[in-house]
């Protein structure tokens, strides 16, 4: 039984953006003009450099190790591979571009730390230097990929860099971006964060006119249709193929002279400007970032905008395809984006805080201590002590040096993944009745060995309360998420996960406070996981998952690949739900 609105289930005994100003027009052919209009914004102008397009080969860590994602069943005590993150959703990857610093690939390496959060499984960051792209990319962390020798490779001004997650058991060094690709007018770099639910359609019609494709990723479409695009200047190549996408993507490109940010009409995934004391440019995923390099947040990226920056002309803004109501990740909120960030003009934190307030007004229990799954359920579990009027403790300890695999001694040990990375503090949870806060409950699978463990330690009570409605529908937009039949929210009412995890009472965060607290704001995201409504509805019966398939070196059809797709919407009849914008768009 689908939970589509939020409950309390128990036991009977128990916008910072900044407008921009209008400039003069470039000069478009009418269809090009058409499509766009132009502002300009002066930017410091730095010594021009020689104009002669050049492209070196990428220079590239060797794969050190695999990553593997093996996970028990609900049943199964023996997850001797399984890691606590397994049963939440998980993004992509997250991007950085810098223009105008003479440390550009240095400072880029810093801010890919900082977002480190959003990908873990490979890095990269290319530099431009004398028209010479410079590519270094690797498996792994951040601080794994790169060292000093390195980055003393990636001299220049101006650079991008990528993490990311793939959802498959093996991070192909293939597959880490940036892609750098060479075409007859020069070469351009390109980091992508999203995912595009007209993947196999664009990617079919490209092999039909003879592409040949190296990856399952949806960059490489995006990089073949700026190559086949007839349109002038390069930028212009760039909304050519971005019209011709659908779904989420926000993504930064790099040439031998200029740098390109690019957000989708809806705005799913997010891209923040900023801009250093000494006039640099930066774009990335999280504010986070432009923190810890000392950048000034100036404003978002607008969805459907292209913002091009050059020595000549400074920064331009482009309209790439209006769009009235954006649908921005809510999840941003709820669990993706650090506490510190802040997204889509808006303080995570302050959400965050304001979900467990909510919690605590429309799900009270008698408590004696308001504990957090940690980490991301902190700032909500705060939240909720604060309205509650009940002391917030740290009754669970997470360790952070446990990596995706951990061999297990032949003697099982019950709950062996969970107990790796959470500890309970038995002096916290000894007696008492204990309200545990988490942002959401994907499967079940980790929250029922959470209980548990709190049990075990001696807790009286355990009240469950999660800062997000429950998650009914899986997502196309950049959020690697399961197929709906795994989703334990669309197979079982709020009574029955109660049931199933064990916990004296359970509650999520109802879906129309969540959309109230938003105010005026809240048509402006986008709420299909917990709804079942998306804003693109994904045309294919099978959607590609994020990241890479299983084996990316495999030959043959794409679809052949098992373990690579997720199961579309069901739809009596999906073709008649096909947008407009796509039935007109060709290539």
């Amino acid at each position: 039984m689908a939970a589509a609105t939020a409950a309390v289930s128990h036991l009977p005994s128990s916008s910072l953006s900044r407008p921009i100003t209008k400039g003069a027009a470039l000069a478009l052919d009418p269809t090009q003009r058409s499509h766009l209009s132009l502002f300009t914004k002066p930017l410091p102008k730095p010594s021009s450099l020689p104009d002669k397009p050049k492209f070196v080969p990428s220079s590239k860590s060797p794969i050190s190790e695999f990553f593997s994602t093996n996970e028990s069943c609900p049943g199964d005590d023996s997850a001797s591979l399984f890691s606590y993150d397994d049963d939440k959703p998980r993004e992509e990857c997250g991007v950085v571009g810098i223009f105008g610093d003479p440390e550009a690939s240095r400072l880029c390496y810093l801010a890919l730390h900082a977002l480190q959060h959003r990908g873990q499984e490979g890095a990269g960051i290319v530099a431009v230097n004398n028209d010479v792209l410079q590519s270094i990319t690797g498996v792994g962390l951040v601080s794994d990929v790169f060292n000093e020798s390195k980055l003393d490779q990636l001299p220049g001004d101006m650079a991008i860099g990528h993490v990311r997650y793939s959802t498959a058991g093996s991070s192909m060094l293939k597959n880490v971006q940036p892609f750098v690709a060479g075409y007859r007018f020069g070469s351009v770099g390109v980091a992508h964060n999203g995912n595009l639910v007209n993947y196999t359609a664009l990617r079919a019609k490209l092999e039909d006119n003879g592409s040949i494709f190296n990856t399952s990723s949806d960059t490489e479409v995006v990089l073949h249709l700026i190559a086949i695009s007839k349109a002038r200047p390069f930028f212009l190549r760039i909304v050519d193929a971005c019209e011709k996408l659908e779904g989420a993507y926000s993504m930064v490109f790099v040439t031998e002279d200029k740098l390109v940010a690019v957000r989708d009409p809806f705005g799913f995934r997010p891209l923040v400007m900023g801009r250093r004391s000494n006039g640099a440019v930066v774009f990335a995923s999280e504010t986070c970032a432009l923190d810890l390099i000392e950048a000034t947040y100036e404003r978002e990226v607008h969805p459907g905008e292209v913002l091009v920056v050059d020595k000549k002309d400074g920064v331009q803004s482009l309209c790439l395809m209006t769009h009235p109501e954006p649908k921005q990740c809510i999840f941003e909120h709820i669990y993706f984006a650090l506490p510190n960030s802040v997204v889509f003009g808006r303080s995570v934190y302050e959400s965050r805080h304001l979900f467990g307030e909510i919690l605590a007004a429309e799900a009270p229990v008698d408590c004696d201590v308001v504990i957090a799954v940690p980490d991301s359920g902190v700032v909500a579990a705060l939240g909720y002590a604060a309205k509650a009027g009940v002391p917030f403790q740290q009754g669970l300890i997470r360790s952070h040096y446990v990596g995706r695999t951990f061999i297990e001694p032949s003697q099982k040990i019950r709950d062996f993944g969970v107990k790796l990375k959470l500890s309970p503090v038995r002096g916290v949870l000894e007696g008492k009745r204990v309200v545990v806060v988490d942002d959401s409950i994907v499967r079940g699978t980790t929250s029922s060995k959470i209980v548990r463990l709190i049990k075990e330690a001696g807790a009286k009570e355990v009240h469950m309360r999660i800062a997000s409605p429950p998650i009914i529908g899986s997502c196309y937009y950049g959020v690697d998420t399961p197929s709906s039949e795994e989703l334990i929210s669309n197979r079982m009412s709020v009574e029955e996960i109660r049931e199933f995890i064990g916990c004296d009472s359970l509650a999520f965060l109802p879906f129309d406070s969540l959309k109230k607290m938003l105010g005026s704001e809240s048509p402006n995201f986008c709420y299909a996981c917990f709804s079942g409504k998306y804003p693109v509805m994904p045309r294919e019966v099978k959607v590609k998952r994020l990241g890479d398939f299983l084996d990316d070196g495999l030959n043959g059809p794409i679809d052949s690949i098992d373990g690579g797709w997720v199961t579309g919407p069901r739809q009596s009849n999906i073709e008649k739900k096909i947008d407009v914008q796509y039935q007109q768009s060709k290539i």
